[in-house]
C-alpha cells in the first residue's frame, strides 16, 4: 500500500461519524468522549487498517504514548510466577485499544530507582504502574520528585497522593484459615513471601489475626521467596518439626503446589495427612493432584483497570482510588479434617 493509499485520520472520521477531533480525543484517552463513542471510532480504526503515527503524535502533544513497569524480580521468577502474565494481559489489552505501548523493565534488586529516573530522564514513558509495593516503600516519593503519574496496585503503607487498585488480600486468608479451623485443625502454619513486600505482610497478618480469632496460635511461620524452591524449602523446614502442622497456608500457588510435592517425596498424603490451601487460583492449581483449595484473584482485570487509571490520570483525570472485588477463597481437594 502506496503512503497515499493507507487509511487517514479523516476516514476513521468519516467512518464513525464524528470529526476528527473527536478521533483524536479518543485515540489519546483524553476526557470528554463517550465510551460508546470511543468504542465505535476504536471499531472503525481497526475496520479500515488505520495506526495512528506514534512519532508524529509525541511531537505534536509532548508524548510517549508509552507506560512503564519497573520490576525488581529474577527474570526467570517472572516467567514461572502466573500473576506478572495474567497482569501484563490485561494491560496491554487496555493499551492496546487505546493507542498506547508499555516498556517492561526487569531490573537486579535495588537497581529499581536507577530504572525509574532512566525512564523520566529519556521522557520514555507518560507514566508507570507500581507493583511489589514495599512495607516503607521509597518509590512513592521518587515518582513525586520525578513528577512521573503513577498507579498503585494495592493501597500504599505509607503516604501518598497516587490513585491506587484497591486489593485486598485479607479476606481470602481469613477464608482459608477459618475452612481449616472449622474442619477441626489447630496447628496450622503459613509459608510466608519476604516480609520486605507489603502484600506479604498484609497475607502474614490477615493468618494471625484469623488464628487469633479462632482462638489458635500463630506461631508455625517460614519465610520463603514466592518461588517454587523457596516454597519446596520451607515446606521441609515445617515438616522436620516435632510436632507438625496439619495445614498449611501458603502465600501463592507456586510455593503451594511445591509443597504438594515435598508432602509426596516424605510420603504424606494430602489432604489425609496433610492439607495445603494456596493463593491466586492459577490455571494450573485446578489440575494439579488433588486439585489445590486456593484465593482467587483476578491479575487480568487488575491490569486492566491499573491501565485505565493510568490513561485517565495522565490526560489529566484525576480519579480517586479503584475498588477491586476482595479475594475469595475456592474450596478444592486439597483440604480435608486433620488426621485423627
Amino acid at each position: 500500500m502506496s503512503r497515499s493509499d493507507r487509511p487517514t485520520i479523516r476516514d476513521v472520521a468519516r467512518a464513525a461519524g464524528v470529526s476528527k477531533g473527536t478521533v483524536s480525543f479518543a485515540l489519546n484517552g483524553r476526557p470528554g468522549v463517550a465510551e460508546e463513542t470511543r468504542r465505535r471510532i476504536l471499531d472503525a480504526a481497526r475496520t479500515l487498517g488505520w495506526t495512528p503515527s506514534h512519532q508524529g503524535r509525541a511531537l505534536s502533544v509532548s508524548r510517549a504514548f508509552a507506560v512503564g513497569l519497573v520490576l525488581a524480580r529474577p527474570p526467570e521468577l517472572l516467567g514461572a510466577d502466573p500473576f506478572f502474565p495474567a497482569f501484563i494481559a490485561g494491560v496491554e489489552r487496555t493499551l492496546s485499544e487505546r493507542g498506547q505501548a508499555l516498556v517492561l523493565q526487569v531490573v537486579p534488586d535495588g537497581e529499581e530507582e536507577a530504572g525509574y529516573r532512566r525512564l523520566a530522564g529519556a521522557k520514555r514513558v507518560d507514566g508507570v504502574f507500581l507493583l511489589d509495593l514495599l512495607v516503607d516503600d521509597p518509590r512513592i516519593a521518587l515518582l513525586e520528585e520525578l513528577r512521573m503519574p503513577a498507579v498503585t496496585i494495592a493501597r500504599p503503607a505509607v503516604p501518598s497522593g497516587f490513585p491506587a487498585l484497591l486489593v485486598d488480600d485479607r479476606p481470602g486468608i481469613a477464608a482459608a484459615v477459618r475452612h481449616l479451623a472449622e474442619l477441626g485443625h489447630r496447628r496450622i502454619a503459613h509459608v510466608a513471601g519476604p516480609a520486605r513486600f507489603l502484600h506479604a505482610t498484609v497475607r502474614r497478618r490477615a493468618w494471625e489475626q484469623a488464628l487469633t480469632e479462632a482462638g489458635l496460635s500463630a506461631d508455625t511461620v517460614v519465610e520463603a521467596d514466592f518461588s517454587a524452591a523457596g516454597g519446596a524449602r520451607a515446606t521441609r523446614d515445617l515438616l522436620d518439626f516435632a510436632e507438625r502442622p496439619t495445614a498449611i497456608v501458603y502465600a501463592n500457588d507456586l510455593m503451594a503446589i511445591a509443597g504438594l510435592s515435598v508432602a509426596l517425596e516424605r510420603g504424606i498424603a494430602v489432604p489425609a495427612g496433610l492439607s495445603v490451601t494456596g493463593f491466586d487460583n492459577t490455571e494450573l492449581a485446578g489440575y494439579v493432584a488433588p486439585p489445590l483449595t486456593t484465593v482467587r484473584t483476578d491479575p487480568y482485570r487488575w491490569g486492566r483497570e491499573a491501565a485505565e487509571a493510568l490513561l485517565d490520570l495522565i490526560s489529566g483525570v484525576t480519579g480517586g482510588d479503584i475498588p477491586v472485588p476482595p479475594a475469595e477463597l475456592v474450596v478444592r481437594a486439597s483440604t480435608a479434617p486433620p488426621p485423627s
